[in-house]
């Protein structure tokens, strides 16, 4: 069984796989169009002007999935009542994932220090408003 988060960027897709590149270090491994699907959506499926927005892509971040869309919808995404853990190495790491993920615009909801439970923790809501936990896993917790 897995379990892997989908996100809809509704519009703003392939600006969030380049952003996730750079700022995670994202692989793509694969990517389909609107406009390269077998066959063509229903009529008023998606949105005018979607045909080559992105209809599904797969992000590959360390050892899991992270799948993105268009979606069918231009209404500004709403990404609340999660947030997505990253769990890296080091402090160095962390503080280059963080404010990577703070770039352009994000919000920094709880900056990064050490606390009970990790050497270094914080937390981000990146330009798109996806929230993010950048975590370096305590020695002493399993």
């Amino acid at each position: 069984m897995t379990l892997e988060p989908y996100l809809f960027f509704n519009g703003r897709c392939e600006e969030a796989i380049a952003f996730y590149k750079e700022a995670i270090g994202a692989e793509v491994t694969l990517q389909m169009r609107m406009n390269e699907a077998p066959e063509p959506p229903p009529p008023g499926a998606i949105p005018a002007g979607f045909e080559n927005k992105i209809m599904h892509a797969n992000l590959r971040v360390g050892q899991m999935n992270l799948m993105v869309s268009d979606g069918n919808s231009n209404t500004p995404p709403s990404f609340k009542g999660f947030t997505l853990s990253l769990g890296v190495a080091n402090a160095a790491e962390a503080e280059r994932r963080f404010n990577a993920l703070a770039k352009g615009g994000g919000k920094v909801t709880m900056p990064l220090g050490k606390t009970f439970w990790s050497p270094c923790f914080g937390m981000v809501e990146d330009k798109f408003g996806v929230g993010w936990m950048v975590i370096v896993p305590s020695p002493e917790m399993p």
